[in-house]
């Protein structure tokens, strides 16, 4: 079972809005685009420090609305989220010691968008180093323990798991020696996730039962972004030209971008004042997506002003 309940006002409110983004975006074809919707009607039980067991979290409904949210697509940076959540399970249940160094990078890799930073987080996780090409029989034990990332998210029973792959790392120029064997020969074993699997992990998060109340809230943390901080590099603040972009200066967002020349997508918790809080993912595909910083701000205001009609 997905974890949401479709929803007849918010498939007609979605729909609406999809319409309005091809209209205004020509070169956006119907399938360069994928988006899920939750919406959090009240009581509202979500961010509240962790007030409740999982199961009644679980047990509590809530409605969406999703376009393509099964289809597997390249999630770019939006897979550090992932491992966001796996490095603080390993760390509950003691298969890795916190350190400094620790801290640092899981700091980096949610709030910069480090690749270096995801670099020892991924290496954390699975035991192994990246380096140049290995024997067949070490190269085995090596991809086993690459994969125990997946291992763990396909545990978990969850529908919206089954058919993504979280077992890359992120590069800037690329993979390298045992990474690019490991990526294949036609990047067929890339990371590759659904906005439905990123929208189930980061309500899991923001309803403080992704591993203990007390990491769900240290993630929280991590993910909140300021909307009108003039300081950022607006190129690399993950708001500007994001969903945070839709927004006015009075919201509230929690999120985590990826892009790349290819891809631009993002994944945010939003709370603006006094209406449903909700969560959306966006994935964009397609070179002019990906430099386009005005289709998911657009998208973004959108579903803002949806919000307010509800």
């Amino acid at each position: 079972m997905i974890f949401f309940n479709k929803d007849e006002q918010l498939e007609n409110l979605g729909l609406g809005i999809l319409d309005a983004t091809w209209a205004a975006f020509g070169t956006l074809a119907r399938n360069q685009i994928a988006l899920t919707w939750v919406v959090y009607d009240p009581p509202v039980l979500v961010n509240t420090g962790g007030a409740l067991t999982p199961k009644a979290f679980w047990d509590h409904p809530v409605r969406g609305f999703t376009y393509r949210g099964v289809e597997r697509i390249y999630p770019a940076s939006v897979i550090k989220l992932f491992y966001l959540v796996a490095v603080n399970e390993w760390l509950e249940k003691g298969m890795s010691q916190t350190s400094k160094e620790l801290e640092r990078a899981l700091q980096d890799m949610i709030v910069d968008s480090s690749n270096d930073a995801t670099s020892l987080i991924v290496d954390i996780l699975s035991g192994t180093t990246s380096g140049p090409h290995l024997p067949t029989g070490p190269f085995e034990t090596w991809k086993y323990q690459r994969n125990i990332v997946n291992r763990y998210y396909q545990s978990l029973g969850w529908e919206e798991m089954e058919t993504i792959n979280i077992c890359q790392k992120t590069w800037g120029d690329g993979p390298y020696g045992r990474e690019r064997a490991f990526v294949g020969e036609l990047l067929e074993n890339r990371n590759m996730v659904t906005t439905n699997a990123i929208a189930r992990l980061l309500h899991s998060i923001i309803g403080g039962v992704a591993v203990s109340s007390g990491r769900s809230q240290a993630m929280m943390a991590l993910l909140k972004r300021t909307l009108n901080d003039l300081s950022a590099d607006v190129e690399e603040d993950q708001v500007t030209g994001f969903l945070g972009g839709g927004l006015t200066e009075n919201a509230q967002i929690w999120s985590k971008a990826g892009w790349t020349s290819q891809v631009r997508h993002d994944a945010a918790y939003i709370e603006l004042p006094n209406q449903r809080p909700y969560l959306l993912v966006v994935f964009t595909e397609g070179k002019a997506q990906a430099k386009s910083r005005a289709i998911l701000p657009f998208v973004s205001k959108l579903v803002a002003e949806a919000i307010a009609s509800l």
